[in-house]
């Protein structure tokens, strides 16, 4: 592999993993609410949730850089503390958790609903606070559809681009990821014939984390059966 796409590679990975964890406590916190609580809007509250999936990502790129560029209501503050968001690699991670969010919700909300509440009300009938009952119950027992969550999530987020190139731009070496690579090489000459290293090794790692997590998922699956 050539430099710029070993770049391109090293900062996906840098990008998923930072996306990841910080979308994760996030979105347990928000698939146990939408899971266990009733509440009115609880309707609204999953359908912000899922708004990334039907937005079109520059739309959602866009938003995001209204937020975080320098004079955006996040943005402003971020810099003055010395944090910069907008054509940044940090920037490329808050699109790619923003996109995938929505997924890692779904995964982890559907772990926790195959929970037994039995064994919640058993441990709050023992003396366990709510909280005390999440950490101990609940989260040990949804932690292969936790784990499969971060999986998709992270598949998504190292194949993100149009939100990226709008809040992160396209720069070599700070920004360019492997989509954001093989659309910079694509408009060379010979660009097509050059960018098949970066298409094979996205598609690699794609099927490599949903593999993962569907292993995850069926392992879970007999675990609730036996």
């Amino acid at each position: 592999m050539s430099p710029e796409e070993t770049s391109a590679l090293l900062l996906s990975m840098q990008v998923g993993v930072v996306a990841v964890l910080f979308s994760l406590p996030i979105a347990i916190a928000v698939a146990y609410v939408l899971v266990r609580w009733n509440f009115p809007g609880s309707f609204l509250l999953q359908g912000l949730v899922d708004l990334p999936l039907v937005l079109p990502p520059v739309v959602t790129g866009y938003l995001l850089l209204l937020l975080f560029s320098p004079a955006g209501a996040i943005g402003s503050f971020l810099v003055s503390i010395g944090i910069e968001v907008a054509f940044t690699w940090l920037g490329a991670a808050i699109a790619a958790a923003v996109v995938s969010f929505p997924l890692m919700v779904r995964a982890i909300r559907g772990a926790i609903q195959s929970v037994d509440q039995r064994y919640e009300m058993t441990a709050r009938s023992l003396g366990a606070g709510r909280v005390r009952t999440f950490f101990t119950i609940t989260l040990p027992l949804a932690r292969y559809g936790i784990v499969a969550g971060c999986l998709l999530a992270f598949a998504r987020s190292i194949g993100e681009f149009g939100a990226t190139i709008m809040l992160a731009g396209d720069i070599p070496g700070q920004t360019r990821t492997i989509p954001l690579a093989i659309y910079s090489l694509g408009q060379r000459v010979d660009g097509m014939q050059q960018s098949w290293r970066l298409v094979v090794l996205s598609i690699v790692l794609a099927l490599a984390a949903l593999l993962v997590g569907e292993l995850l998922e069926r392992n879970r699956s007999r675990r609730e059966q036996n």
